[in-house]
């Protein structure tokens, strides 16, 4: 069988940063972990190829090769994932879709012409639809009626990757979150219990990484790392050794629940394993909004002081925030700044509420009535409106998104939330090079002329064309004099504005636009009941 493994493109969002990775000379942030992992469930005797379609286009020998068409990808991939859905079934392929936006909109992709929907875990129904190809079967729903062991799960075909193409490289270590977050649909998808591979498995799936020739960052993209902290533990203390031996040829970065902070023992196992970002979902600063929305870790500890203690242990802290949560006061966008500010986190990703399928925040809106029709599985991410109707005006609301994301992402304010943030992480090996026992010969990658030119870029853009140009120099002096072998990567944060910038034009530009189509509708309506009650 010759299976042809697609991966949907992603919209330009927040997470896309192409103008930073365009100054690196990549393509595109994270490779498809899903997609090479089921490449690693399929039989070994297929013959596979996969096209990111974020790196390079198909090709009409691609489509001509396959046999088989799979697709995997996440809702916000869901324009392109249809249209190639639809363009393979033109082509008279067979097709197989899996991933978390079939399995939550499954109904969807049967309407796109999908013959095999491989839904929930691929270790459970990937060998169900392998089962049913080879019997002859031209279509079906496959569904698992339980959570699967990662520890069976194969080491993900990375040969299948164009390596050079990413700024950094995927693995995953566990599946879950022991949280009820409303508005999560994490927990829907892969459920409460977080379930780990093993250390050996995940140091196998990096020497096979290392022996491709990665160096670079790696994004542990479990659900939350954390969520088995006895497990995690186990792990870091089997990395600690691997990665000394091998000269630290990898910094991580994770996603992690805010409670990390009251854990000093598993803070310290992260640096020591060269975990140099982690990813928290604050939300909001506003407690009352935390409790409506069930995040009660996050009002467990003054929230200021578990982000300073991370970042204190030498953690670079990247944060998620949300507006738009029942009964939130007006200011919310100003205090979710202020509190930014305060906490000198650089790259904070901002978004409206949305209610993904099947979450708890999706069932009780649904029973009140307040999910709006045809919008509750709209193009979902940072530049379209909410898809429920909120407790305060939704243009107040947006309004607020749009000033605060504006103000988050000025030049000047970040610029120095970098700064103020790399002198609290101080000199931790991760952001060290210095640090670091020196790596092997053979681990040394060859000169990169691209990062020569991103650095001359950064320097021009925000040294001399900005007004950042004053304070650029003093920050870069201070950073030479107090930690000079962190300001590679103190740099390559500061470049991340290039993408902001841009990005913060176009969520202005979109979001306004809808406010004035909101506001123009009700006119109307308005007027249209005005006219219905005088005729009456």
């Amino acid at each position: 069988m010759r299976a042809l493994l697609i991966y949907p493109l992603f919209p330009k969002s927040f997470w896309s940063f192409d103008k930073a990775i365009a100054l690196a000379g990549r393509k595109a942030i994270l490779p498809p972990l899903g997609l090479v992992t089921v490449a690693g469930i399929l039989p070994e005797e297929w013959e596979l190829r996969l096209v990111d379609r974020n790196v390079e286009a198909l090709t009409e020998n691609d489509w001509d090769w396959a046999e088989l068409v799979i697709f995997s990808g996440m809702i916000v991939q869901k324009p392109d994932m249809l249209a190639q859905i639809k363009e393979a079934k033109r082509r008279g392929k067979q097709v197989a879709v899996g991933g978390p936006y079939a399995t939550a909109l499954s109904h969807e992709v049967i309407a796109a012409g999908a013959d095999f929907r491989v839904l929930d875990e691929g270790e459970i129904t990937l060998p169900m639809l392998v089962e049913a190809i080879e019997k002859g079967e031209t279509e079906g729903t496959f569904r698992a009626l339980e959570r699967p062991d990662v520890s069976t799960s194969p080491v993900p075909r990375f040969d299948l990757l164009k390596l050079d193409a990413y700024s950094e490289m995927a693995i995953q270590f566990s599946r879950g979150c022991p949280f009820q977050c409303e508005f999560c649909d994490i927990i829907v998808l892969y459920g409460r219990k977080p379930r780990t591979k093993s250390p050996e498995q995940l140091i196998a799936e990096l020497e096979l990484l290392y022996d491709l020739g990665w160096r670079r960052s790696i994004f542990m993209v479990d659900d939350n790392f954390i969520g088995n902290k006895r497990n995690v533990k186990l792990m870091l203390k089997a990395l600690v050794p691997w990665m000394q031996e091998k000269g630290y040829p990898f910094t991580f970065s994770t996603e992690a629940s805010v409670d990390l902070a009251q854990d000093q023992e598993l803070m310290d196992l992260m640096t020591a394993c060269n975990f140099g970002a982690v990813f928290l979902g604050v939300e909001t600063p506003d407690e009352a909004s935390l409790a409506l929305t069930q995040k009660f870790q996050n009002n467990r500890d003054p929230l200021s002081e578990s982000i300073h203690k991370i970042a204190s242990s030498g953690i670079r802290v990247m944060a998620g925030f949300i507006i738009g949560f029942d009964g939130e006061k007006k200011g919310a966008g100003d205090r979710i700044v202020q509190f930014v500010e305060k906490c000198s986190v650089p790259t904070a990703l901002f978004s409206m509420l949305q209610a993904l399928p099947d979450t708890a925040l999706w069932i009780r809106l649904e029973k009140e009535g307040r999910l709006l029709a045809g919008k509750e599985t709209a193009n979902i991410h940072q530049t379209t409106l909410m898809n429920f109707v909120p407790t305060r005006p939704v243009e107040e609301v947006a309004q607020e998104y749009v000033d605060a994301f504006w103000n988050l992402y000025d030049p000047q304010k970040y610029l120095d939330r970098c700064y103020r943030h790399y002198r609290i992480l101080g000199e931790a090996p991760c952001h060290n090079e210095n640090k670091r026992p020196p790596k092997p010969k053979s681990a040394k990658e060859p000169f990169n002329w691209h990062l020569l030119k991103a650095l001359a870029i950064v320097c021009w853009k925000q040294g001399v064309e900005r007004k950042t140009r004053s304070t650029f120099w003093i920050y870069l002096w201070e950073m030479f004099k107090h930690n000079r072998g962190g300001m590679a990567s103190y740099l390559t944060v500061c470049a991340q504005i290039e993408h902001f910038l841009e990005y913060r034009q176009i969520v202005k530009d979109q979001i306004e636009a809808q406010i004035e189509d909101v506001i123009a509708t009700r006119e109307t309506e308005d007027e249209v009941a005005v006219i219905a009650a005088t005729a009456a």
